[in-house]
């Protein structure tokens, strides 16, 4: 499962952001990664230097072989909660998916 981060200009300290987002997301889906080729990850801050409250997005798209992709979004306060909140979101659409394919084997 390759994991491709991309993130907007106002993210800082991208090589520490990419370390927990590779954490969290194998974390959380890792079990699936012979079922996935990759993890597309889109970081960003709405807000940029203004600051606010949920403004720190995370999306994640997984790309199920076989399937159609599967793609995920969370706000949160920080980029690490947002991250997070998406991982746990990727995780319970995935077991969705492959728990709803598993039910129609014959």
């Amino acid at each position: 499962m390759h994991i491709q981060i991309n993130t907007d200009k106002a993210i800082q300290g991208r090589e520490d952001v990419a370390r927990f987002v590779e954490d969290a997301v194998t974390a959380r889906v890792g079990h699936f990664a012979q079922r996935i080729s990759r993890v597309e990850v889109h970081l960003g801050d709405e807000n940029a230097a203004k600051g606010g409250g949920k403004d720190k997005r995370c999306m994640l798209e997984a790309r199920p072989e076989g399937l159609r992709p599967i793609a995920v979004t969370h706000h949160d306060a920080t980029l690490k909660l947002a991250i997070s909140g998406a991982a746990a979101k990727l995780r319970a659409a995935l077991e969705s998916e492959f728990g709803a394919l598993g039910a129609r084997k014959p």
